[in-house]
């Protein structure tokens, strides 16, 4: 049986991103643990995430690009173009409803939004079925 996969604080990237509903995560194999844990197992994508290793981030050392002088910077607006059209999510949204709403708040709402009304379990946002049931969502 699949491991259930849960939405927390830690799932949620730098750049808005939740980590919780990459493929990355659902694999059964060599889960990518999210943006903000160090593994062995992440895909260079995301090892590599010009955001993630962003120096106006990590000098200011903030948590997430809100907070950055230059947000929404040229990276995070191309990213979430990327997002918003492959995948109908916005990652400059969640990170204004993290700003205004506060990451608990967000991190309930993603619960909600994005559990499968087939198993309850968090679906991917790449795919189109569950990878826990199999069903479409």
């Amino acid at each position: 049986m699949k491991t259930k996969v849960t939405i927390t604080s830690k799932m949620i990237a730098p750049c808005g991103m939740n980590c919780a509903l990459c493929i990355g995560h659902h694999r059964e194999k060599k889960q990518c643990p999210g943006c903000r844990i160090d593994g062995v197992d992440k895909r260079k994508s995301c090892s590599a995430c010009p955001i993630k290793l962003c120096e106006n981030r990590k000098t200011r050392n903030v948590d997430f690009c809100f907070a950055c002088a230059t947000f929404p910077c040229k990276r995070l607006k191309q990213l979430d173009k990327s997002y918003h059209t492959k995948y109908h999510m916005s990652l400059i949204e969640n990170l204004t409803t993290i700003k205004e709403k506060g990451i608990r708040s967000f991190v309930a709402e993603q619960k909600m939004k994005w559990q499968c009304k087939h198993c309850n379990n968090i679906v991917s946002v790449h795919q189109r079925e569950c990878t826990h049931c199999g069903k479409e969502w």
